[in-house]
């Protein structure tokens, strides 16, 4: 008969020891058994959309800035904000808040990202990527990216495209788009045109406003849309303080009745 004899092994404690730490560590890796994966809270580019049976690729600037109770960022032209809740790493809940209501290049685009990011929606998590999926399986695919710091509001170029009244923001007409621009420059000047005529004046920056003093313009005769532009932002100008608020490359100017506009950032002036 034959007899069998334990035998101490001295790699028998280290191998339990490794068994143990391997099954307390189990279901808490990301992919490829990697750490933890972090939270969805933080800024992401959007990639593109599927819905439909359709993939609709997304413009450079559609992004969404994740925080933990809200979001706000771009359908690739028009800004919106919305509340959001968490539940773990599985899903999200976005209930859609304030928008403008530009008309943008790409609006069936901006009109599909608007209509998915609302509602419950699934997370599928990467190390630099984040998918969301509807009830109905369509998805928005995005990518995570630095937040783009803010705009100086002096020494850079910005380009008017949208005014606000009140609750109310509304494009710049195309006729008139990209004609109203405006900088101040370090030695507390500013100049630009206002949609047609060209204009100078002292800008005040103090704190969170700044104050333009007279402007001074040119004497064409502006009718249309540039027209119309032109006066609204004449008087806007001349109306006091006016409150400066700059998300990345976006400046809002808002007066104390609610009248506004919001400019691009284009470029430093020389």
């Amino acid at each position: 008969m034959r007899t069998f004899r334990h035998v101490h092994s001295p790699a028998g404690p280290a191998l339990v020891l490794a068994l143990a730490l391997a099954l307390a560590g189990c279901g808490q890796s990301g992919e490829n058994g990697s750490a933890p994966l972090p939270s969805v809270v933080g800024s992401w580019a959007v990639a593109s959309l599927t819905t439909g049976g359709r993939t609709l690729h997304a413009p450079e600037s559609a992004r969404v800035d994740i925080a933990q109770d809200t979001a706000k960022g771009s359908y690739g032209c028009n800004g919106f904000q919305a509340a959001v809740v968490l539940d773990g790493t599985s899903a999200l809940t976005v209930t859609p808040g304030m928008s403008t209501t530009m008309a943008c290049p790409d609006m069936e685009f901006e009109t599909a990202f608007a209509t998915l990011f609302s509602g419950r929606l699934a997370i599928d998590r990467g190390p630099d990527r984040l998918t969301l999926k509807t009830a109905d399986g369509s998805t928005i695919a995005m990518t995570s990216q630095p937040r783009d710091p803010d705009a100086p509001l002096i020494v850079t170029d910005w380009t008017v495209d949208s005014l606000i009244s009140g609750e109310s923001v509304s494009s710049v007409p195309a006729e008139a788009a990209g004609k109203a621009r405006f900088a101040i420059a370090a030695d507390g000047t500013a100049g630009g045109t206002l949609g047609c005529n060209r204009f100078s004046a002292k800008a005040t920056v103090d704190g969170p406003t700044v104050t333009f003093g007279p402007l001074t313009t040119t004497r064409m005769a502006c009718e249309g849309p540039a027209g119309e532009v032109e006066r609204t932002l004449t008087a806007l100008f001349g109306s006091g303080p006016l409150t400066t608020k700059i998300d990345g490359r976006t400046l809002t100017l808002t007066a104390p009745d609610g009248k506004g506009l919001t400019a691009k950032a284009s470029s430093a002036a020389e």
